[in-house]
């Protein structure tokens, strides 16, 4: 990673071809509880998306398992027909039980990659989100029960069929740099979205070869599980001095961290929505952003992770 005083840019390509907003949209909280089930007031969750779109976001990430299903068709029903340039990512490959699944006490989410069931979960988002075309579609774990070739196999021959644009792959919580390696031999790869952000930098050797190979690096849970942000962050006393909310520094600092990062904070708050979009126009040097990590360092800051062993299984 190469730290900058400049300001980062703008915007980036995913797979060469395909240009996005550097602040995305996290669509998953737009749910039910345990992202199970729609969200109590889906007409709230239109008017967050659409506001998403006003302020300049031009990503949004979904999955079939935030629902299941009920995710990709909120987005469908608050934005199509869908602006040009608006770009949607859907994930598959996870198996849900119920609302307690990533939450506990129920067992957690589990990958399931074997072709056939990946095919109908790409048809089945087509038919959600109302698209003839998935900009992005990524693996949601790999499954080690699976050969890789085989799950990424049936994922590029739906790309040459034109359902799927781009092929990316996303971890629970991460992906590896052997991981990637494995997958860019097979097919393509534009894209990989791994647990990461200002607590939690265990992906850095990924980030640095993602940002190498010019693959988009989504860090899902950028403000942690909301211990970044809000009154008792440890970077709430450097809000003064940056004259910015804690949740906009750790959104700046994955901004200006590389120029890989795509981050995608979620909220259900117009307010906070708004808030987090400021992020982009904060500048910081790289003495700030020794600060800001020398300060999470320095607090001892842990963020959530899934259960090392389920880690272990995904």
């Amino acid at each position: 990673m190469i730290p900058t005083s400049r300001r980062p840019a703008d915007h980036l390509l995913i797979g060469g071809d395909l240009p996005v907003s550097r602040m995305g949209f996290g669509a998953m909280h737009l749910t039910g509880p345990g992202m199970w089930g729609e969200h109590p007031d889906p007409e709230h969750c239109v008017r967050i998306l659409r506001r998403a779109v006003d302020l300049g976001v031009t990503f949004i990430d979904t999955a079939d398992a935030y629902g299941p299903g009920t995710n990709e068709r909120i987005i469908r029903k608050a934005l199509h027909p869908y602006p040009a340039g608006l770009v949607i990512s859907t994930k598959g490959g996870l198996l849900r039980t119920g609302p307690g699944d990533w939450t506990g006490p129920s067992p957690y989410v589990m990958p399931l990659g074997r072709p056939e069931y990946l095919r109908q979960q790409v048809e089945l988002s087509l038919a959600n989100l109302g698209v003839d075309t998935i900009d992005l579609y990524q693996l949601h774990a790999i499954d080690p029960t699976v050969p890789l070739d085989e799950q990424i196999g049936v994922l590029a021959t739906l790309q040459d069929q034109g359902k799927i644009r781009h092929i990316g792959l996303s971890g629970q919580p991460g992906i590896t740099v052997a991981d990637l390696d494995r997958a860019r031999a097979l097919a393509p790869i534009a894209a990989v979205e791994n647990l990461y952000n200002l607590a939690e930098r265990t992906g850095t050797v990924t980030l640095n070869h993602a940002e190498h190979h010019q693959l988009a690096f989504i860090p899902w849970f950028p403000l942690g599980h909301g211990q970044l942000a809000g009154c008792d962050s440890p970077l709430a006393p450097l809000a003064d001095h940056f004259d910015a909310k804690p949740a906009q520094l750790a959104l700046a600092w994955l901004l200006h961290v590389s120029h890989a990062t795509l981050p995608i904070p979620g909220t259900t708050s117009l307010h906070h929505l708004e808030q987090n979009m400021r992020a982009t126009d904060i500048h910081l040097t790289p003495g700030d952003l020794d600060l800001l990590t020398s300060t999470i360092d320095a607090a001892g800051l842990t963020t959530w992770a899934p259960p090392n062993e389920i880690a272990a299984h995904a």
